[in-house]
């Protein structure tokens, strides 16, 4: 079989982007080589285009110096539409190479400009298959007040929220105080559009409400305020399957808080004390097929393709879904590679899937 020829696209332009760097390192390191020639391409901060080096070590996670791309003087020349799917390269001194014609790309971008729909519109319109989401679910879920919307819509529990703009904060701070306190403390303030845990405050008396929504608002120009559910942090990581076939859900995972307050960004990448992913979760086998199917049933209400991780509060009262994914944490070490890793698929195995969903849609 000719090995396929995939771009890898990571860092970019978001406050998630050293994740998304990381990401790189696993997925540079797992992919198989000898069904896939890889090209690594990096966005930095700024939003330039480089060819990056095929070293996973380089962007390996280290809590004291997470890693960046940075700009290394090249430029990736991206096909000119059309038939064309020749990737280019121009070097430092100008000259111009051929890194060769693409045959699919791997968005490994967590965040604006990479999670949203962006980047998958700009593959669209060059004609380059992609792995992961789509533009609509990618826009959809990016934003989570408009996701909220459409899964209440669809007949998906989630948790009472109110969502505040930074010109309705700026306007009448009052009237945005009175509605989040109809939701009762403790409440969740986060940004409407960031991932990883970034700009998220756990608002335990209404002293700290303020200062939570202007850490919020910083990261975005929406803040929710959301009901606090009390219950297990569930997670289940979802696969489209090519052709007509329902979508798959692995076996859930959990996130046990002990002494942390939530699963921040620290306890997300950093190995930080008090929160512990234990994948399976110790369920019983109704939880686990209600769990699933209500991880399907969100990703469909959404348009998911690719891929998504649906993230539940499993309550006395019920299933209520926090967030979908569509990009989400790709480390080895992060919930949704061990997710399936415990149902019974490699690391290597998942990416390769993801691919292949993809080149099955040329």
């Amino acid at each position: 079989m000719a090995q396929a020829t995939v771009a890898v696209l990571f860092g970019g332009r978001s406050s998630e982007h050293s994740i998304s760097s990381v990401t790189a390192g696993g997925v540079l390191r797992a992919l198989d080589r000898e069904r896939f020639r890889v090209i690594p391409v990096g966005i930095t901060r700024d939003g330039v285009f480089v060819l990056e080096e095929d070293a996973p070590d380089k962007f390996a996670l280290d809590a004291a110096h997470l890693p960046e791309v940075s700009d290394n003087g090249t430029r990736v020349l991206w096909p000119e539409g059309g038939a064309d799917r020749v990737l280019r390269v121009r070097r430092a001194d100008g000259t111009v190479d051929t890194l060769g014609s693409l045959d699919v790309v791997l968005p490994i971008l967590h965040g604006v400009h990479g999670e949203d729909g962006t980047v998958q519109g700009f593959l669209d319109t060059l004609g380059i298959p992609y792995a992961g989401g789509g533009v609509l679910d990618s826009a959809l879920c990016m934003d989570k007040h408009f996701m909220k919307i459409v899964l209440q819509a669809s007949g998906v529990t989630v948790a009472p929220w109110v969502t505040i703009t930074r010109d309705s904060w700026a306007a009448d701070p009052d009237a945005a105080r009175e509605a989040a306190r109809r939701l009762g403390v403790p409440n969740f303030v986060k940004p409407s559009r960031a991932g990883s845990s970034v700009g998220v405050s756990k608002v335990h008396d209404w002293d700290e409400f303020d200062a939570a929504v202007e850490l919020a608002l910083a990261e975005d120009d929406k803040a929710l305020v959301e009901t606090a559910i009390v219950g297990r942090e569930i997670e289940v990581a979802v696969l489209e399957t090519p052709g007509a076939a329902p979508a798959r859900a692995s076996l859930p995972g959990e996130i046990v808080l002990t002494t942390r307050e939530f699963y921040d960004f620290e306890g997300k990448y950093l190995g930080g004390d008090g929160a512990e992913v234990v994948c399976p979760a110790v369920l019983t086998d109704d939880e686990i097929a209600a769990l699933q199917a209500a991880a399907i049933r969100a990703f469909d209400a959404v348009g998911g393709r690719g891929l998504a991780r649906v993230d539940f509060f499993l309550t006395p009262s019920g299933i209520y879904v926090n967030e979908l994914n569509t990009m989400p944490g790709f480390t080895p070490i992060s919930m949704f590679p061990k997710c399936w890793i415990a149902s019974g698929m490699t690391y290597a195995e998942l990416i390769s899937d993801l691919l292949d969903t993809a080149l099955a849609r040329t």
